[in-house]
């Protein structure tokens, strides 16, 4: 299918997913529209892994503010959560890749990944609250990420924090320089599909499971995950003796 403001890819299980509303990416009620269509071209497909990227100067610097007015505020946050939604359905692990500026919803876009791969030039915040609203998303991950006090300090100050900040926070996994982005993006993607789809889709599932309040529901629900659905498959026999026959494993994803 041909977008307009979002180009996506699938590859040998690699899912990606890149904004082109050059030059801010600003996310209007069009453009998630595309990435709820993209994203929902990806159900039933064999798909280990999704990247999120974008061209131009920033990542994104959040969604329309105008389109925040009047009826349209209720569409606009249908379409935008609607995004985080399927990217919790479809399962699999997410890695952003962010050259500049993750403003506002570009922010959340970016933190709700799994993996967030930053230039030194990047730079993170949520400012919605120095024009008299607040950022839903980041309301429910911030917290769950660094922590009540820094969640909130960002959340209520609309700071902007460099990407070695966001590092250190935690909402950044590695800063690299600008020209080195693009290459250890791919190269820590790589090291990801070399293992099983499949596998990395359940440890997910398990990860997010024991984040559960009630320790011993988690790890019940950790526990259905290991025996009742990774044991039964292919590639975890596999691996197992794979590792046992001193030989490299041979994934199916099945």
């Amino acid at each position: 299918m041909a977008y307009q403001f979002i180009d996506l890819t699938l590859a040998k299980g690699l899912a990606t997913l890149t904004l082109k509303r050059d030059p801010l990416n600003v996310l209007n009620i069009a453009m998630m529209k595309e990435m709820n269509q993209a994203l929902d071209s990806l159900v039933g497909q064999e798909v280990s892994l999704l990247l999120i990227k974008a061209t131009g100067k920033a990542f994104s610097a959040g969604v329309d503010v105008g389109e925040h007015l009047g009826d349209q505020v209720n569409e606009m946050i249908e379409v935008f959560h609607g995004i985080f939604r399927r990217m919790e359905a479809l399962g699999v692990p997410s890695v952003a890749c962010v050259q500049g500026a993750a403003l506002g919803g570009g922010c959340e876009l970016a933190v709700f990944c799994d993996f967030v791969i930053a230039s030194e030039k990047a730079k993170f915040g949520q400012p919605e609250i120095l024009v008299g609203v607040f950022p839903p998303i980041a309301a429910l991950v911030m917290p769950r990420q660094i922590g009540y006090k820094k969640a909130l300090e960002l959340i209520l100050t609309g700071d902007t924090i460099g990407a070695a900040e966001a590092k250190e926070l935690g909402l950044v996994n590695h800063v690299v320089a600008p020209d080195e982005l693009e290459a250890f993006t791919d190269k820590f993607v790589a090291k990801l599909m070399g293992l099983s789809g499949l596998v990395l889709r359940l440890t997910k599932k398990a990860v997010v499971g024991g984040l559960l309040e009630d320790k011993d529901q988690a790890l019940t629900v950790i526990e259905k995950v290991y025996l009742d659905e990774m044991m039964p498959t292919h590639d975890a026999e596999e691996g197992l003796r794979a590792f046992l026959e001193k030989r490299k494993p041979v994934w199916t994803n099945r």
